[in-house]
């Protein structure tokens, strides 16, 4: 048995994130209590895995079409959640953590959650130790498990930078607890009719202190408003970040600001051939 069986797996930028910026995912949908707009699960058929939208998905979760198309993703998502599962307190988490983190001898960030969310206190208050333990990076999270946020605000360190993910179960949270938000928008103009920027390469949410807007990205329930908005996108060529710079959204540049080919980078593949459980 490989001894990195044991600890939890990272991965390293994608079409959207910068090379410097690591990532830790757990299975979407499965690992997120509050996904209400945007629940959606990749679940096991007869004929292979297939997207499965919760009865209130308003746009579904671009993790959770990855996890349908990618089996060594989805295999990695299930691997970390289950590990932390396994834990049966907040300082196990830790160390599991702890022992997992990449250790390059360049400086980083860390991104939570590129699917999943905090799914308990005790999770939650492991990645603050975390966070903690490690004053000099920088962690930051999109979530909709706000319970879990609101009974540690004042707690929580400066270098755990959270965003409030609109669509959740306890939206009615955010305004009476001042939280900063992210807002997944259709279309540019919905963005500026909102006063709000939008973000390419999540540059708000771990150095912003503002709300802002999030393009919607990855293929859409058919028939929903967010497909005929999804359509729009790739006819004006911004449906997604494929085509995309790497880690600095629009403009074929990289985060060091180097040209890349027009074409280049991975994102979300084709959807062809995936298909949705009823």
């Amino acid at each position: 048995m490989k001894t990195d069986f044991k600890l939890l797996k990272f991965s390293n930028g994608n079409s959207k994130l910068a090379p410097n910026i690591f990532t830790f995912s757990m299975p979407a949908g499965y690992a997120c209590p509050g996904a209400h707009s945007c629940k959606s699960q990749a679940v096991k058929t007869s004929e292979g895995f297939r997207i499965k939208d919760g009865p209130s998905c308003q746009f579904r979760c671009f993790a959770a079409i990855d996890e349908v198309l990618k089996p060594n993703v989805r295999n990695q998502r299930w691997h970390n959640f289950n590990m932390l599962k396994i834990c049966r307190t907040m300082e196990e988490i830790v160390n599991l953590i702890t022992a997992s983190l990449p250790r390059p001898k360049w400086k980083f960030i860390v991104r939570l959650h590129v699917s999943g969310d905090f799914f308990s206190q005790m999770y939650f208050d492991a990645w603050m130790a975390v966070a903690r333990q490690n004053p000099n990076t920088v962690f930051y999270a999109y979530t909709k498990s706000l319970p879990f946020w609101i009974l540690r605000r004042g707690m929580i360190p400066d270098n755990l930078k959270l965003v409030a993910s609109r669509g959740g179960k306890w939206d009615n949270l955010i305004e009476p607890n001042g939280l900063r938000t992210a807002k997944v928008v259709y279309s540019e103009a919905e963005a500026k009719s909102l006063g709000l920027e939008i973000d390419h390469d999540d540059s708000h949410a771990y150095e912003g202190d503002s709300d802002f807007a999030l393009l919607l990205h990855g293929t859409q329930p058919a028939g929903n408003e967010s497909a005929k908005a999804w359509s729009a996108l790739k006819v004006i060529g911004k449906g997604g970040y494929h085509n995309q710079k790497r880690g600095r959204g629009w403009g074929g540049k990289d985060y060091t600001g180097k040209q890349l080919p027009k074409n280049y980078g991975g994102g979300t593949p084709s959807p062809v051939g995936m298909k949705v459980v009823a």
